[in-house]
């Protein structure tokens, strides 16, 4: 008779004839390799009997169980439920015929295999689908463009070992795809990242650096086995190798190799190390994953395979959880925006990466001021909770207009309105669009009004500037609160002209209706003493 366990809450299985041992552990080099934190690295000892399977615990933090009992040593018969720590089987009897299982050969343990998504090339050695390129205790290896997985076992393993190898780490590779899959916030990404490092390696510390916008490495994760921050540098010439050349490095014996002499090395004895790039689909290096072993075990071939496969994994989820990072940063400023910019800008702006850097230049500009009459004597007659919810109906009908005429809403100040036109994106009829925005602001007003008198409620008068000339525009503010403004001589006569103008009257500047392709009726008036102005400005007021 021969058995099966399996998977109830993994995708693994493991088959077994008479007289097979198989080890359970979360160690890549065990038999039946299940990886999950709540599995030893080995964990258990299985032997087929007559009767069934021989379940033996070897010493595991977590414990053994048959059908959910913990056991030292016991028999788990066909039907019955093994756990090992948190991941459950359930033992099955198979069937032997000769065909499957010679009297000569017993059966290898075996899991469910996973296929590679594309084959070795038909020119290369199956396991083999990169050159390894030698040079003394180091292998350097290149990196398989995105999505090939290469997966090879140590040279003096027979076929048969190689095979079974091979599935093993395949299974793991896909329980490990499906723990990174459910990460996309970058800080959790990299934890688990080094986590299951740890969990399929036989490494003393592992460590990540993320290349940064000019292309230079960062370190961003660094642990050992304990989980526990490990500050010594990765060895520079080590991970710039695997950078620029986009190789896979491994070096047996790491202060000895003649192409690594880096003082950090000999430092911190460095033994035995691997660093695989984090290569993205367009072959865009986004960082490195280092590991090292201080002790005497070294690393071997396979270990190197298999670190490439789990870099690859790796990559993916990381380019993922970039991308879905951008995506939040970008909405997240599009939706600050959309509060002083029209949608269709908003989304301009804010998938620009210039968008928040501080500074500006200087830009041709019609800007609005808008007043309410009378505001601070009739605030006094009102209760708080009424003049907000006044403003607010006010407000929202302003910058409605701004918005409806392309404009973007520079800022409140009080109960007055600053928009302007022209910054960050200008236009040839910023001016005509502002005029346009300033008459649907006391039509919008004017039906405002008769809709609170209706309701006896106090009513509003507003008083309009606008005037167009050369501004600064960009962000300005710190590194820690930014407001996009415009700044200059400009802002300042349309404010006073906005100060003058009595209820309901809109004044414009000279330069703002040259600037006109179409002008409403207007009224010139006298020469205007603006403070800040030495000379009388010619003004006109738009008749309504």
């Amino acid at each position: 008779m021969s058995y099966r366990l399996v998977g109830i809450s993994t995708a693994q299985h493991g088959e077994f004839a008479d007289r097979d041992v198989v080890i359970v552990g979360r160690a890549v080099t065990s038999d039946l390799a299940v990886v999950d934190a709540t599995v030893s690295r080995q964990h258990a000892e299985l032997r087929a009997r007559p009767e069934g399977i021989e379940v033996r615990d070897l010493g595991s933090s977590n414990g053994t169980f048959v059908n959910g009992t913990a056991i030292e040593t016991a028999v788990a018969q066909v039907g019955d439920e093994v756990m090992f720590g948190k991941v459950a089987f359930r033992v099955e009897a198979v069937a032997i015929t000769p065909a499957a299982t010679p009297a000569a050969t017993p059966a290898k343990p075996l899991v469910a295999p996973v296929r590679p998504l594309h084959p070795p090339r038909a020119a290369e050695p199956a396991g083999r689908a990169m050159a390894d390129a030698p040079v003394g205790g180091t292998i350097v290896r290149q990196i398989p463009r995105a999505g090939t997985a290469v997966l090879g076992a140590a040279p003096a393993e027979a076929d048969g070992d190689r095979r079974g190898s091979d599935r093993r780490r395949l299974d793991i590779l896909l329980e490990v795809s499906k723990g990174l899959g459910k990460s996309v916030d970058i800080d959790a990404l990299l934890e688990k990242i080094v986590e299951y490092a740890f969990q399929v390696l036989e490494t003393d510390r592992c460590a990540i650096l993320l290349t940064d916008a000019a292309g230079q490495l960062t370190p961003k994760l660094s642990r050992d086995r304990r989980g526990s921050d490990a500050p010594g540098a990765v060895p520079q010439s080590i991970a710039q190798t695997a950078v620029e050349q986009q190789v896979a490095i491994l070096s047996d014996d790491a202060a000895e190799d003649q192409r690594f002499t880096g003082q950090s090395i000999v430092m911190q004895k460095v033994r035995s190390a691997m660093c695989v790039p984090l290569v993205s689909g367009e072959m865009r290096v986004l960082g490195i994953l280092y590991v090292d072993n201080f002790s005497i075990r070294k690393f071997v071939e396979s270990d190197l395979d298999f670190l490439i496969a789990f870099a690859g994994l790796a990559s993916v989820a990381l380019e993922n959880g970039q991308l879905a990072d951008r995506i939040r940063r970008e909405a997240l400023a599009r939706s600050n925006f959309e509060r002083f910019f029209t949608p269709a800008l908003a989304a301009r702006i804010a998938s620009s990466p210039e968008a928040v850097k501080l500074g500006g230049d200087k830009r041709r500009v019609a800007v609005l001021f808008s007043d309410i009459r009378g505001f601070t004597a009739l605030s006094e007659t009102m209760n708080p909770d009424a003049m907000a919810r006044l403003l607010t109906e006010y407000f929202t009908e302003m910058v409605e207009c701004v918005f409806r005429h392309g404009g973007t809403l520079d800022k409140f100040i009080g109960d007055a309105v600053m928009a302007q036109w022209g910054a960050p994106i200008g236009a040839l009829d910023d001016c005509d669009r502002a005029m346009q925005a300033a008459l649907d602001m006391m039509t919008g007003l004017d039906a405002l009004n008769a809709r609170w008198r209706a309701e006896q409620r106090p009513t509003l008068e507003i008083g309009i500037g606008l005037n167009v000339g050369d501004v600064f525009a960009g962000n300005i503010g710190s590194d820690r609160r930014l407001e996009y403004t415009v700044i200059g001589d400009s802002v300042n006569v349309s404010s006073r002209l906005c100060g003058a103008a009595g209820p309901g009257e809109i004044l414009i500047s000279s330069p703002f209706r040259d600037a006109l392709a179409s002008p409403p009726p207007l009224d010139a008036l006298p020469p205007m003493e603006l403070k800040g102005k030495s000379q009388p400005l010619p003004v006109f007021r738009v008749q309504r």
